[in-house]
């Protein structure tokens, strides 16, 4: 017996509007019953909903072990920093966004300082859509995403429903099938029932030397702020 998560449309808003393109997502584990979890999920795909202008969309498969199949093959960054890359906090709405921004301050801060007059580092692309931001991490084009959004929640005693849930994560396997890393902000395996009520939050890398390069400055920033 198997369970299956659905997403049938993650980045519902950017697609409405017609600025990005959404994703449907699935994932597919052995059933256990309560204990089944992010972590046994061992089939992933996630399909592009394109906007109205694109002539083309994209697809990606994965099996746990057995590698990532693509319309394109994908390829996340092999950068050894985050110098002149995209890399993002996910902060999409007024609600927590202050401490977020201070985390992320002074995770950049830990990492390369904050010279008010020297060229832009990092540059930061929001995509409303985790099933998205999966995808700009195995496709090169960023080199880390970090969404905290339940963990600051938690701080500022905010009861709210928009943040990553499992359905929203359950292509993790897509990136480390290709060399990535998806973990919690402490650094250990994602997981979660696999439902779709949890909150869960992620850090995304491209790979493992940028994962090493940035965790003890993240670590400083979350404990400062959390």
């Amino acid at each position: 017996m198997t369970k299956l998560i659905l997403d049938p449309i993650d980045g519902t808003r950017g697609l409405m509007y017609d600025k990005r393109s959404a994703w449907a997502l699935a994932g597919l584990a052995p059933h256990r019953g309560a204990q089944t979890s992010l972590q046994d999920i061992q089939v992933a795909v996630m399909t592009e909903l394109p906007t109205a202008r694109q002539t083309e969309a994209d697809q990606l498969s994965a099996i746990r072990g057995g590698g990532v199949r693509g319309r394109r093959p994908p390829r996340p960054s092999k950068a050894k920093d985050f110098s002149h890359g995209f890399a993002s906090f996910a902060k999409f709405f007024p609600q927590g966004k202050a401490m977020i921004a201070a985390i992320e301050e002074d995770f950049w801060a830990g990492l390369y300082g904050l010279d008010p007059g020297a060229s832009p580092l990092i540059f930061d692309d929001q995509y409303l859509s985790t099933g998205g931001q999966l995808y700009e991490l195995a496709t090169g084009r960023d080199r880390f995403v970090a969404d905290i959004r339940p963990l600051v929640f938690e701080k500022i005693g905010l009861k709210v429903s928009l943040t990553c849930h499992p359905y929203d994560i359950c292509t993790a396997v897509v990136l480390t099938e290709l060399g990535g890393i998806v973990e919690t902000p402490e650094g250990r395996p994602v997981d979660a029932p696999l439902d779709t009520v949890h909150p869960v939050s992620w850090i995304g890398f491209a790979n493992e030397d940028l994962a090493q390069l940035a965790r003890p400055a993240l670590q400083r920033a979350l404990k400062k702020h959390l």
